[in-house]
């Protein structure tokens, strides 16, 4: 062999020896590019979205790609809220009580007592941190979409707190199709896009599309660079009013006629059915102050049915919009290495909120919301100007098998369904898990899957205590529950309060949805609080209402001197037990005699 015949062999075996190092380093470099890669994370929040909503909790309305984010992952039946809108909020982004992070009221209900008093700010205040914040400095991409509820001064806005890019509503609610706000002092929304307060709204815009259709511009302008992404998809639907395209309003026509205690019923079967409820559930009572809707006319049960059509169908666009987003992750290639969580804020909405903002006849906002929100005829319901809720008959529907809704401290107003799917999730696909979780976990837990931690200063300032415990070994498969029988939960908010420990429940709500005592239920074995255990048990409401002294003292929490429900007791009629069939005047039907004993008068 001559000397280039020789060079050339010994390149083939250096060239050879240099392939066969590549290809068994491979899978190494596979696996460490493979691990070393964080998910992105994605919530979606559902304003006001019920217990019963999704069709993986047991709705008819039609939810499929809700529902296959519950069938890739995970659904959660024990997981808490606050009962009301920014509280919640504020904890998911704090991890911290509402008494510390600036929302131990809303900011629309702040107590005289309670003004200036840190922690009840009214809007996310800087004692917190927030996961955001966090995650950006752990190197994620931070995106949001939709409301907002925590400030609205240039410091407390979304690209304040963290948010790299947003496209928010500053306000808790407000009109779907414009910038229409509620009472004549603020006439108007606040919007912003990217820390930069809007003027006007984008061409077509309709809320629940156009969120999406930001968000999907936020992570396909960043998605070249690699780097993971957190989206904090905060959406305004359901709330109301229930403002939808028309396409939209005519997918359940007549459907809700049978009225509430029928769609009820058939919610909680399926619950049983699915395994999301235990087979001896009973449905909470219905509220005193509700008919029996078999006692309505055709007429008035077609009108209240008309406003669940409108509800289902909001909740439907949602989930069409959801589907497009999860649409847009597959095709560059990004669901798979995707943590989701679905829920909703709190409980369904069941208080007339419309007539709680405009008053009285002859007042300013009445006149504003004659004007502003004047299309009431229910072939307008939808459209800008119309301003449709559905009210506590519904509401209860939503939150089937729970009692009572939104703004209080039973079941109905705090607990909502959960779905936890993605890379972080170990768990078998589609089951069902009872661990006892709250909202305030999320910050934990979210940066434990993204490798970040939560810092004990900020600027030189000692940061408060997370309040909530990371799901990592329960989502892993290792444990059952985050909690153990020893751990608690606690609510404060409008005067109402509650704890939780293991299955026990105390509660204290102002009359006449409580006692204006406190009531003792067993959860596990009456999760629709039918049965006030407080007499039988005294050892056990002294017990727990030591918990929540000490969660009041840590928190200081101050009970309001004035409460949204102050007055309630003189507006709703007594309240009564709700006995099946009572009273039976009203069910009695036509008397019809044996036809061999009837006969026509004599002469």
């Amino acid at each position: 062999m001559n000397q280039n015949g020789r060079a050339f062999s010994r390149m083939q075996r250096v060239l050879g020896i240099v392939a066969m190092g590549l290809v068994l380093a491979a899978p190494s470099i596979a696996f460490a590019e493979e691990t070393a890669r964080r998910p992105n994370i994605v919530i979606i929040l559902g304003d006001d979205l019920g217990f019963a909503d999704m069709g993986a909790f047991g709705s008819e309305i039609k939810t499929p790609n809700l529902d296959s984010l519950a069938n890739d992952g995970v659904r959660f039946t024990n997981f808490y809220t606050h009962a009301s809108c920014s509280p919640t909020r504020s904890m998911l982004l704090s991890g911290v009580d509402t008494h510390v992070n600036g929302l131990g009221n809303m900011d629309e209900w702040i107590a005289p007592n309670q003004r200036g008093i840190p922690g009840y700010e009214g809007y996310l205040n800087n004692q917190v941190t927030t996961l955001p914040q966090l995650l950006k400095d752990a190197g994620y991409h931070t995106y949001m979409v939709g409301k907002w509820h925590m400030g609205k001064a240039p410091d407390q806005i979304p690209a304040a707190r963290g948010f790299e890019r947003d496209f928010s509503l500053l306000d808790g609610a407000g009109s779907y199709w414009d910038m229409t706000n509620f009472t004549g002092a603020a006439p108007k929304s606040v919007f912003t896009e990217d820390g930069r307060y809007l003027t006007r709204l984008p061409d077509n815009y309709y809320a629940t599309k156009t969120y999406t259709d930001k968000l999907i511009g936020f992570i396909e302008a960043n998605r070249s660079d690699g780097k993971p992404f957190f989206a904090y998809v905060s959406h305004q639907a359901p709330h109301d009013p229930f403002h939808l395209p028309q396409e939209w309003r005519t997918r359940h026509i007549g459907e809700y006629d049978k009225g509430w205690d029928a769609v009820r019923q058939e919610r909680l079967k399926r619950q049983v059915e699915f395994g999301i409820m235990p087979a001896d559930t009973k449905l909470a009572e219905r509220m005193w102050f509700l008919p029996d809707p078999i006692v309505l006319a055709p007429a008035a049960r077609a009108i209240l049915g008309k406003k669940m059509e409108l509800y289902a169908g909001m909740v439907e666009n949602l989930d069409f919009h959801v589907g497009r987003l999860i649409d847009y992750l597959k095709k560059i290639g990004e669901y798979e290495n995707t943590v989701f969580l679905v829920f909703g804020d709190n409980g369904a909405e069941g208080n007339d909120l419309f007539a709680q903002i405009a008053g009285k006849p002859g007042t300013r906002d009445f006149l504003f919301a004659a004007i502003n929100w004047s299309q009431t005829h229910p072939n307008a319901w939808g459209d800008p100007g119309s301003y449709v809720s559905y009210g506590p008959m519904w509401a209860q529907v939503s939150m089937t098998p729970f009692s009572q809704y939104k703004g209080w401290l039973a079941e109905g107003g705090i607990r909502n369904a959960l779905v936890v799917s993605g890379p972080a999730v170990k768990r078998p696909k589609g089951s069902i898990n009872g661990g006892l979780m709250h909202v305030a976990d999320m910050m934990p837990t979210l940066l434990e899957i993204a490798g970040g931690s939560y810092p004990q200063t900020l600027n030189g300032r000692a940061l408060p205590a997370l309040s909530g415990k990371s799901w990592g070994q329960m989502l892993a498969g290792q444990v059952e529950s985050p909690r153990t029988e020893q751990d608690y939960l606690a609510w404060e908010i409008f005067g109402n309060r509650a704890v939780r420990q293991g299955n026990w429940k105390l509660r204290w709500q102002y009359k006449p949805f409580g006692k204006g005592d406190w009531e003792l239920f067993n959860l596990k074995a009456d999760p629709a609080e039918r049965n006030n255990l407080a007499a039988e048990h005294p050892d056990k409401v002294q017990a727990l209402l030591a918990l929540w002294d000490s969660y009041a003292r840590t928190n200081n929490v101050i009970l309001p001197s004035r409460s949204v429900f102050e007055t309630l007791e003189d507006v709703l009629p007594q309240r009564v037990p709700d006995d099946t069939g009572y009273p039976p005047l009203i069910y009695k039907k036509q008397f019809v005699p044996p036809k061999e004993m009837t006969a026509d008068p004599k002469p």
